[in-house]
């Protein structure tokens, strides 16, 4: 069986609240573990709630929830980040696309989150999407500093991709690098050096071309995995070990 982990997925999300126990059960038989990702205080802790037993948690606030980061809330987020199953702070980062929340209030939130993950020797996993230049400056500033930077849901082109592997960051894919008019996903996907591929669902969103229109769900990362090996003309095997111990460096998770 192919080894394999989904490195970024949402299942505590209400989707899942009808089978979530059957979700888990299908990812422990296809992979070796799974991180699940908060966006908000609430999702964080329930990311925290479901870890152990080969599940890892995230904790942050999204871009769009950018306005909820206060003083406060940054205490709250400071005990989840404390939490034994926590391994990582994201998902954030900057979102331009549709600018929930002003860019106003998402660049200091951004640095904020960065500066804890400095502080508190944390990975981070980013979101950017429609903000590439100032998610790059950003980033320039604790070039270097970061215990590791992961590009979540990877959605840029060639030249974006190489400027983020020169500020030392594992580049993620999810299910839409399958998908046929997915040119410029899939151009970056064949130039990645090896070890700094990960693989994701974002799970409920973007389910590969399989399973398009359907709940994704952390055991159908096999799937882009696969593409991938075959877009790169890699033994599917050796990506899927490979995937997994970029995972295990990126997250700092020991191997058992």
């Amino acid at each position: 069986m192919i080894r394999c982990v989904d490195t970024h997925c949402h299942i505590q999300m209400a989707k899942f609240d009808d089978d979530r126990d059957e979700v888990l059960r299908r990812a422990r038989e296809y992979l070796e573990w799974i991180v699940v990702v908060g966006d908000d205080l609430s999702a964080s802790r329930a990311a925290c709630d479901l870890s152990g037993n080969g599940v890892y948690a995230i904790v942050g606030f999204h871009p769009y929830n950018a306005a909820s980061l206060k003083n406060d809330t940054e205490q709250e987020l400071r005990k989840l980040i404390a939490h034994p199953g926590t391994v990582g702070i994201g998902e954030i980062g900057l979102d331009y696309f549709n600018e929930f929340c002003p860019r106003a209030l998402q660049r200091p939130a951004f640095e904020r989150q960065l500066a804890l993950a400095l502080e508190l020797d944390k990975p981070v996993v980013i979101h950017c999407r429609a903000a590439e230049a100032d998610t790059l400056a950003i980033l320039r500033t604790v070039s270097g500093e970061l215990k590791s930077c992961v590009m979540h849901c990877f959605g840029g082109d060639v030249p974006f991709a190489e400027q983020c592997l020169e500020l030392g960051c594992y580049i993620s894919f999810a299910g839409n690098v399958t998908y046929p008019k997915a040119i410029d996903l899939q151009a970056a996907a064949r130039i990645i050096p090896i070890d700094r591929l990960l693989v994701e669902t974002d799970a409920p969103y973007l389910a590969p071309q399989c399973h398009r229109g359907k709940r994704c769900e952390p055991a159908y990362v096999v799937h882009t995995l696969n593409f991938i090996a075959e877009l790169r003309g890699t033994d599917n095997e050796e990506l899927g070990a490979q995937v997994v111990k970029n995972a295990h460096t990126a997250f700092h998770i020991p191997n058992q």
